[in-house]
């Protein structure tokens, strides 16, 4: 019978033998916990680099210099984490062979080059993944590095504090390529990235993706998207970096391509994997009931649609790995699932999202409205208050909560926390539409923009705000509609200019049932005289959202 997490396991005269392959997030967490769970438990690590925990999150602002000392990235050192643990730790050591009818693990001493064979009673993989490394030329040039381990980091940063580097190129505009450009530019070099996809922040939609690489280029960093680097040159070291569409001067190359699930060596283990990320159940099962995979060398599943899912996050190897442990143990612990969270800091801009983009919820086959609004992140007359652009996205036939993504200054990352809290609970628009968020000046507005967000998707659907997202509107569905300045002074050129607080009972020179664009600021007072329009039975008035803040003054072609 299976016993809850917590709970004491029953007495064996033969302690149970779990061997771990890997450390750093997924490998120690579990390891730890299953200690915790089954003291008795006979666990070993074996490790293949000397580090055995380290804050892979943190490296890029060790690079800035954040972080000042090398040490601050350690968690734990392997002394450190048995004497912690009672978990028996042998680093500089690579697995290099799995055979499951005999339950061993060859592993090979990279010293000396010796292997040895250990056994287990039960197998946990969490080898975790490399970086993808281009097959282009000039990859092993002075100057291009990678960012994954401690040793990346070092090394990158004592190129970036040398006086040779006053350039950068970062390959890869994902969350770690994003955070090593800030860093680098931090430092005052002249940073540029290029990333192969049609926007940088992948999993947020194009339109938010675009804003965020318009912020980046006012900041200094200038993000190209669909650029396939096809070589790096230099005499010894980088000189140039070399693209289907441009060539770019730079001293110093950091390669932030993706990932790869360290799984070679299970190639013909009969373990199930798909493009070499192992298949787990939701208690991390692999096919074989002898062995469970956590980590960046695993796959998860989607909490909204459950199928396998891969989320490479330390947040997800700590989870995986915990409740992996239980089920180790004897326990029952089921982890349902990830909805891709990210956050990421950029320089004056802070982006998170969680749940499904509309290309998702589409690709998933569900029926998706979304909203994009532009709120305000405290009360307005508090210094320092700014806003937030927000992308809130729900099935529309239940209302049910999908997706959010949001850029600002402010605290998107509780944005973002809540939406995730809703989606697991499976919340409905209407069940967030009132919640008691806390407020004061200096936190929120008095409606915390989360539950106004909800609020504006609600009118939307139900008809009350008729409206288009910049997305409709960059793809050319405002065809045809003539564009009216609404704010509360003109600010578009060529357009012609309402104050809906003095409006008079129609407007000269346009039909009732002419087809009108209200744009303002942000989208809230072209939703006001969007209602006093429509009193006036004005009858085809369509609000552009996030106004002129997402979508830019140049309007009006």
């Amino acid at each position: 019978m299976l016993r809850k997490a917590g709970q004491p396991p029953e007495r064996m005269d033969i302690p149970m033998k779990i061997l771990v392959i890997g450390g750093v997030a997924a490998g120690t967490k579990t390891a730890a916990k299953l200690k915790r769970e089954d003291p008795t438990a006979e666990v070993t690590i074996l490790n293949k680099g000397q580090d055995i925990s380290y804050a892979g999150c943190g490296l890029p602002y060790y690079v800035g210099g954040l972080i000042h000392d090398r040490g601050e990235l350690i968690v734990n050192t392997p002394a450190k984490f048995e004497k912690l643990t009672g978990v028996v730790v042998k680093c500089g050591v690579e697995a290099v062979a799995l055979d499951r009818n005999a339950k061993t693990v060859t592993a090979k001493n990279l010293a000396d080059g010796s292997e040895s064979v250990y056994g287990y009673d039960k197998l946990v993989l969490a080898v975790g993944a490399s970086p993808v490394k281009p097959p282009i030329e000039g990859v092993d040039l002075k100057n291009v590095f990678f960012l994954r381990t401690p040793e990346d980091a070092v090394a990158l940063r004592e190129a970036a504090e040398s006086s040779e580097v006053h350039r950068a190129v970062v390959v890869g505009g994902g969350y770690i390529g994003l955070e090593a450009a800030e860093n680098l530019a931090a430092r005052g070099i002249r940073t540029t990235v290029l990333e192969m996809a049609p926007q940088i922040l992948p999993g947020f939609d194009r339109e938010m993706a675009a804003w965020a690489e318009d912020h980046l280029a006012d900041a200094g960093i200038m993000a190209f998207t669909g650029e396939r680097v096809t070589a790096i040159t230099g005499e010894g070291k980088v000189e140039k970096v070399l693209c289907e569409n441009r060539k770019m001067k730079a001293d110093l190359v950091v390669l932030s391509t993706g990932i790869r699930p360290n799984t070679a060596w299970l190639s013909d283990s009969g373990l199930d994997m798909v493009k070499g990320t192992l298949l787990t159940d939701f208690h991390g099962q692999t096919n074989d009931p002898a062995i469970w995979a956590v980590g960046d060398c695993a796959m998860v599943h989607n909490l909204i649609t459950g199928a396998p899912a891969w989320s490479p996050m330390g947040s997800t190897a700590n989870i995986a790995g915990r409740s992996a442990a239980v089920n180790l143990a004897g326990g029952e612990s089921e982890y349902h699932g990830v909805l891709g969270t990210a956050v990421c800091k950029l320089p004056g801009l802070n982006a998170g999202r969680t749940g499904m983009s509309m290309e998702q919820a589409a690709a998933a086959g569900i029926d998706a409205e979304s909203v994009v609004c532009v709120l305000g992140d405290k009360a307005h007359y508090y210094p320092g208050s700014g806003e937030f652009i927000i992308k809130l996205i729900a099935a529309r036939e239940d209302q049910r909560l999908l997706g959010i993504q949001v850029l600002g200054q402010g605290a998107v990352d509780k944005m973002v926390d809540v939406a995730v809290t809703a989606i697991t609970m499976k919340a409905h628009l209407a069940d967030l539409a009132n919640m008691d968020m806390a407020y004061a000046p200096p936190f929120s507005t008095a409606i915390h923009p989360f539950v106004a967000a909800v609020q504006i998707l609600l009118n939307k659907l139900s008809g009350r705000l008729v409206s288009m997202g910049p997305a409709d509107f960059r793809a050319g569905k405002a065809e045809g509609r003539r564009i009216i300045d609404v704010g509360p002074a003109p600010s578009l050129e060529g357009a012609p200019y309402l104050d809906f607080t003095a409006l008079p009972n129609g407007l000269e020179g346009i039909g009732k049932d002419e087809k009108l664009l209200l744009v303002c600021a942000k989208g809230k007072r072209a939703y006001l005289t969007q209602n006093r329009l429509r009193a006036l039975g004005y009858t085809d008035t369509v609000v552009l959202e996030g106004g002129t803040t997402v979508n830019g003054t140049d309007l009006v072609k």
